[in-house]
């Protein structure tokens, strides 16, 4: 496979290593980006990838929370003057309220809101304010006590990052804490049990590979591996991470403290997921005269 430029920027872009180095490692993998990341990293080049960091859609987060029920609701515009909108800041809300009786995303479009399908709704507030929107996505989380967090708040309960944290016991104002907390730290699961095995694997294999660049003997480098991956996932785990606001406790000892277990959580940040485009800016001034 022919490794071009732009794939080089991207790699760069993407793990901060030299161009050279990003060259070498496409050329190693074939081509292949992930691979090229790994490659990157087992050589002490790069930084873990960070995939979210290129994305760049639009849009709000909506949180609501009734009766030990909490939903987080993504809608998305094409730009955050749109978001900015009060009227879309109040469909936005009237979605998110709705979302508190269904249980999935079809289930959302399909909802009665003032009397037209959701979906409908939707597709008006398209064609008044001239810009695609989409309801991309929502997720549920159940609890004797659900706690919400709303980072960066365009308005009340929504913006573009938005926590839910479900609890299990009484909720005596612990449950913000861990929902700021989780909007800071972005963890991968709730616990090891949780992870995404491929998850899992891809950072051992990872992390074997360093180990076995020392030189150092097979029984020394299982302990090494042993050791980094704890470290993993005590990072990329909810309950193992170090609380922000006391780092000399876990937040599985923070919540045991307060009486309360964690049972689930949901972190929604606008644009996940979704990478733009670059716009080619001579490129496009070139359209433009032409």
């Amino acid at each position: 496979m022919a490794i071009t430029a732009a794939m080089v920027k991207e790699l760069r872009d993407t793990t901060g290593a030299g161009m050279m180095d990003a060259k070498k490692a496409l050329s190693e993998t074939g081509g292949d980006m992930d691979a090229a990341q790994d490659w990157l990293r087992t050589k002490g080049l790069a930084k873990a990838a960070k995939k979210s960091d290129r994305v760049a859609a639009e849009g709000l987060v909506g949180l609501a929370v009734r009766d030990g029920r909490g939903v987080a609701v993504e809608i998305n515009s094409e730009t955050d003057f749109v978001a900015k909108n009060a009227e879309f800041q109040g469909m936005v809300a009237q979605i998110t309220t709705a979302a508190l009786d269904v249980d999935s995303l079809d289930a959302l479009k399909t909802a009665d809101l003032g009397g037209k399908p959701v979906d409908t709704v939707l597709t008006d507030a398209i064609a008044k304010i001239g810009e695609n929107m989409t309801l991309r996505r929502m997720a549920v989380v159940e609890g004797d006590a659900v706690a919400a967090y709303v980072h960066n708040a365009a308005t009340e309960g929504m913006g573009k990052i938005g926590v839910l944290v479900a609890l299990k016991g009484a909720d005596t104002g612990i449950g913000k804490q861990l929902a700021m907390h989780i909007a800071a730290t972005n963890p991968a699961s709730l616990s090891e049990a949780d992870l995404d095995p491929a998850l899992v694997e891809r950072e051992k294999h990872v992390l074997s590979e360093q180990a076995r660049e020392s030189g150092k003997p097979e029984a020394v480098i299982e302990k090494m591996i042993a050791g980094r991956m704890k470290k993993f996932f005590e990072e990329v785990t909810l309950l193992g991470q170090k609380f922000v606001m006391d780092p000399d406790k876990t937040v599985a000892d923070v919540a045991r403290e307060a009486g309360v277990e964690v049972t689930g959580f949901i972190r929604m940040g606008v644009g996940e997921g979704i990478e733009k485009a670059e716009e080619d800016f001579a490129a496009e001034v070139a359209r433009m005269n032409s």
